[in-house]
């Protein structure tokens, strides 16, 4: 069974000598690459109505269209998982993801996979592209995504997320004590000394990252991070980049340390805390079938609200001593 996709958009004006197939895949995320290549390929994109070639330069400003067929796959099978909707309709799931789940499939995560319960969920989830995935989290973070149902849905949240429409707030502990919030505008790519991690990197792409101060503790900050761009693991590589890495991240926060003079029971809770103090706590976006601005939140998850307790617990016995 074969889907007629119909895309169209214009090309970024800052996309000036850019070639096509590489602006493409910036354009329509949601599609590889090498999909997007085939397309131009076999004729079924065009730029101000004519055909087109992978490796042409763009010059900004043209009309880009794409009418294509896509071959729907069952590779994902679907599997009865238990999943935290916190909404739902006839476009949109918005789910609780909870730390330890994967997103989709990949190397090692064959199955069990959030994706694999949606499809079990809406069977109907087949027809569009990654099950209506169009935004991550890592496996170790918490809280909410939103999830196409339909292809009309699935591009206009496409679209809100390159026009940085969707707003997407955080709640992180970070191992530092921080005097103010800011901004961090880095680019991020793959680490050159380890491909299996990002890290801020000349040349990369565009990432901005905003936050500010929630809560002081004697070592660490309970912060609330924004984001406008979406790079892989963005939040644990910036904050880290600032000699500010999250509580529990033990692929980028460098060598565990306990800071001197906390309490036992805040000792035993940084001990066991595996997995990195990050929480998807806020989603706002524009519904794509009404339009109408919408915005869901969720408290964190039981063991960061314990690790936040036991931060507290120490900050209010040392003030008192």
């Amino acid at each position: 069974m074969s889907l007629s996709i119909q895309l169209d958009g214009t090309i970024p004006d800052d996309a000036f000598g850019k070639r096509l197939d590489q602006v493409l895949a910036q354009m329509f995320p949601e599609y590889s690459r090498s999909r997007l290549t085939q397309w131009v390929r076999a004729g079924q994109v065009t730029l101000d109505g004519l055909p087109c070639k992978p490796k042409q330069k763009c010059q900004g400003g043209e009309s880009v269209k794409i009418s294509a067929q896509l071959e729907e796959t069952s590779r994902v099978i679907a599997q009865p998982i238990e999943l935290d909707v916190v909404y739902r309709d006839d476009s949109l799931f918005i789910i609780n993801k909870p730390v330890g789940q994967v997103v989709h499939p990949a190397a090692g995560n064959p199955d069990g996979t959030m994706q694999n319960a949606l499809l079990y969920l809406d069977e109907s989830l087949t027809a569009v592209p990654r099950s209506g995935i169009v935004h991550r989290l890592d496996k170790g973070t918490s809280g909410l995504l939103v999830v196409a149902r339909t292809l009309a849905a699935h591009h206009s949240l496409v679209q809100q997320l390159q026009a940085r429409t969707m707003h997407r707030e955080y709640l992180a502990v970070a191992n530092t004590v921080l005097t103010a919030g800011g901004t961090i505008d880095a680019p991020i790519g793959r680490n050159p000394r380890d491909r299996l991690k990002m890290a801020v990197v000349e040349g990369g792409k565009e990432a901005v990252t905003h936050y500010r101060v929630e809560e002081r503790y004697r070592a660490h900050t309970l912060v609330r991070v924004q984001l406008e761009t979406g790079r892989t693991h963005q939040i644990r590589v910036h904050m880290s980049h600032r000699h500010m890495p999250l509580v529990g991240d033990r692929v980028y926060a460098g060598r565990f340390r306990v800071p001197a003079g906390v309490s036992e029971a805040l000792n035993e809770m940084l001990r066991g805390f595996r997995h990195q103090a990050l929480h998807a706590t806020r989603l706002e976006l524009t519904h794509p079938q009404t339009g109408e601005l919408c915005s869901w939140s969720v408290d964190m998850p039981e063991d960061m609200q314990q690790l936040v307790s036991a931060l507290q617990a120490d900050r209010d016995e040392a003030v008192k001593s």
